[in-house]
């Protein structure tokens, strides 16, 4: 369920809201498909707790995640919030191998 409501985010441009690891997370997800065989999503992390770093001023660039989503729990599409980016979200990922879907600019 999680990967089919991330799938459609990216195809609408939605923020979602999600539990990831124990921690609130709020997100914009940009690619979604598999690494290594595993479901996977790059995000544009704009709110919410991380435990890797602190999330910086909109647009940044370290607000990129790698996302597994069997970590992710009560994940929603929040239709209230915009659509969170950096400039650099055209550059190469390493997040995903194999692209189901991906945000278009």
């Amino acid at each position: 369920m999680s990967y089919a409501l991330i799938r459609q985010a990216i195809l609408e441009k939605k923020a979602i809201h999600a539990t990831y690891s124990g921690l609130h997370r709020e997100m914009c997800p940009h690619v979604i498909g598999l690494k290594n065989g595993k479901p996977q999503t790059l995000c544009y992390q704009y709110g919410g707790q991380s435990s890797s770093r602190l999330i910086q001023p909109d647009g940044s660039k370290e607000n990129w995640r790698c996302i597994e989503i069997a970590k992710l729990s009560s994940v929603r599409i929040v239709e209230t919030d915009t659509w969170h980016t950096a400039p650099d979200h055209s550059r190469p990922q390493t997040c995903v191998d194999k692209v189901d879907v991906e945000v278009r600019f």
